[in-house]
């Protein structure tokens, strides 16, 4: 088809020109169309007619509105099937373009605004601390705010269901100090000596801070996945609608019980590893259990004990805090849940190795 088939330009009897559109006008006649639409030049049109039109789609109207630009040029005749394609291409055209996609970040700015991101995060986990802290004051000033239920549900949730688990892996942990320490003290022969790394090693270190990791991935991540679950099914709000305190109701029960529940954890942990090691020193090392008992006594300081015993408690708070605040700020979308429920163990796991080693700083400068 010639260009004029396509569209012509006239001049109204008021002297305004009019492009009146014919034939067509689809996807496979682009060039033609465009090349005719190119070839108008002169002044824009002041009507735009497509009576004569007998096909439109919308590659067509596309090409069409593009070449009329900002012409404000009103269009008539049009059947109402046009008409419809029309308004669909210019309603498309006149949303807002896509926003670039942001520009990358250098290496120095990434690192900037991970450690800003980190300094918020421990502002947040010191504010919680110190929220978390002043509920448990005002528990133990009123011990009738504490709801019993509640805190003995959670005490066997997280003391009594963990018992067979920390057994498990302290005793499997004992055996494997045990073998591995056997194996460089028997060159020497001073098998007995395994005897005192074992029980120094698993009372006062190894022994808390693997009882405490089974717990951040056990309880913690348990606390934030189901206050987190609470959040987005709005029981949080329900419970301040009631007039009740969210710390008072689902923080301080899983505070204190977790608090109870992790030194026992510990003692059982510090049993069982001991066992386990008892069990390979016989047939490793030629140490009977009689034998492994009474070196344990006279190695063993209870200080040792006693240490281990004493970092349970601030381990567990420090859990409890991470694991609560994640699952109660956590944003209002399933996919968040499992993110926080992720960052709650890392984050848990990485407060239990710091404390540790500050506690061994601290205890090394007292003497103990």
């Amino acid at each position: 088809m010639s260009v004029a088939e396509y569209l012509q330009l006239d001049e109204r009897p008021d002297g305004g020109p009019v492009l009146r559109l014919a034939g067509a006008w689809r996807m496979r006649s682009l060039a033609q169309i465009e090349a005719a639409l190119a070839a108008l030049g002169g002044a824009p049109p002041r009507h735009v007619d497509g009576s004569a039109l007998t096909e439109l789609d919308s590659a067509a109207a596309l090409v069409l509105l593009r070449a009329l630009g900002d012409t404000a040029a009103p269009f008539e005749g049009f059947a109402p099937p046009h008409a419809r394609v029309l308004e669909r291409v210019r309603a498309h055209l006149a949303r807002p373009a896509l926003a670039a996609p942001p520009r990358r970040w250098a290496a120095l700015a990434q690192l900037g605004a991970k450690a800003a991101g980190l300094g918020a995060l421990l502002a947040g986990h010191l504010n919680f601390f110190g929220a978390t802290a002043a509920a448990l004051a005002e528990g133990l000033r009123h011990p009738s705010r504490v709801r019993p239920r509640e805190l003995s549900a959670q005490f066997e949730q997280t003391g009594l269901d963990a018992i067979p688990v920390v057994a498990l892996v302290t005793a499997l942990i004992g055996v494997v100090f045990a073998y591995l320490l056997g194996l460089q003290a028997s060159q020497y022969g001073a098998n007995i000596f395994v005897v005192d790394g074992v029980a120094i090693g698993m009372t006062r270190e190894i022994g808390p801070i693997i009882v405490a990791v089974i717990i951040a991935g056990r309880s913690g991540a348990a606390f934030t996945a189901q206050l987190g679950s609470m959040r987005l099914a709005e029981e949080t709000d329900a419970i301040r609608t009631l007039g009740l305190s969210p710390m008072q109701v689902l923080v301080v029960p899983r505070a204190l019980a977790l608090m109870v529940a992790l030194p026992l954890l510990v003692f059982v942990g510090d049993v069982a590893s001991l066992t386990g090691a008892m069990a390979i020193a016989g047939p490793m090392l030629d140490i009977t259990p009689a034998a492994f008992l009474a070196r344990l006594r006279e190695s063993l300081d209870l200080r040792h004990a006693i240490v281990g015993l004493v970092k349970a408690p601030v381990f567990a708070l420090v859990i409890a805090v991470i694991g609560t605040r994640m699952g109660l700020t956590v944003s209002r979308d399933t996919r968040a849940v499992g993110i926080a429920t992720t960052s709650t163990v890392v984050q848990s796991i990485v407060a239990v190795i710091l404390l540790d080693a500050l506690f061994a700083v601290v205890l090394q400068e007292l003497g103990w």
